[in-house]
């Protein structure tokens, strides 16, 4: 399935990137790029040298040439002189191989000459770019102290940061968390007052919201008719009955059979 792969390739790319532009620090990326560039200046320097030691090992190398060729030459005068030819030949021809190879260490002296004059203005313009970088680096990394700073200052004023989100995010848990433990305790109160949770202690059957409503109206009728009972009793000049309630109707049948006073007497005239 090359699409999916080409997908998924594109997804860990873009999440790599993403997580190295979060740990990317501009001031490091900075000091490392004119770190780089200290190290070039430096190799540039040391191939100069090089160049330059080089050049010296082989100006000894033609300057030994040079006295060997001069030695070669008073020997095959000596030769002749002794009457040996054929010994200055073979003295001759060793002088010109040897400034021959004289004449090839000229070149090669030559040359590096050249290389060492190409770095050095390589060095030149290596240098200054350097030394302008790194004024740059510094104005930069300046500026981006800056910014980071005004950015911090302004997330904290206006709770925008990470630390003040983190702040608000925490104060609206508790607000929620505190609105729940609310609205649970009225719904308690409320469940309560309606007589939801019996006591759980009391034996017997248990009573319903009925059979409650029933013995507040008992209770209600059994303290009325006790209240009547006192007001009755403390009220002044209301009689009081000597016999218990339930037979005032006896003592007045009674009364109504006594006769009237001075009936039935025979009179004393």
């Amino acid at each position: 399935m090359p699409g999916l792969k080409g997908r998924l390739s594109t997804v860990v790319k873009s999440k790599i990137s993403k997580q190295l532009d979060r740990a990317e620090n501009p001031s490091e990326t900075l000091d490392y790029a004119y770190q780089r560039q200290v190290e070039n200046l430096q190799n540039v320097k040391k191939g100069i040298a090089d160049i330059a030691t080089a050049k010296k090992r082989l100006a000894l190398q033609q300057q030994q040439l040079g006295e060997q060729a001069a030695k070669l030459d008073a020997q095959a005068r000596e030769a002749m002189s002794a009457g040996r030819e054929d010994l200055a030949r073979a003295a001759l021809e060793r002088k010109q191989l040897t400034l021959q190879e004289a004449g090839s260490l000229d070149q090669q002296i030559a040359q590096l000459e050249s290389e060492q004059e190409k770095l050095i203005e390589s060095e030149k313009q290596l240098e200054a770019k350097t030394e302008q970088f790194r004024s740059q680096k510094e104005v930069i990394k300046a500026q981006y102290s800056a910014a980071e700073a005004q950015v911090q200052v302004s997330e904290a004023a206006t709770g925008v940061g990470d630390s003040m989100a983190d702040v608000g995010m925490a104060t609206q848990r508790a607000l929620d968390k505190t609105e729940t433990m609310r609205a649970r305790a009225e719904a308690v109160d409320e469940l309560q007052a309606a007589g939801t949770f019996g006591d759980l202690t009391s034996l017997g059957p248990g009573e319903d919201d009925v059979d409650r409503q029933l013995d507040q109206l008992g209770a209600k009728s059994a303290v009325d008719d006790e209240l009547a009972r006192l007001k009755a009793e403390v009220q002044p000049g209301a009689p009081q009955s000597a016999l218990p309630p339930g037979n005032t109707g006896t003592v007045d049948r009674a009364e109504a059979q006594q006769p009237p006073a001075g009936d039935g007497e025979p009179s004393s005239n």
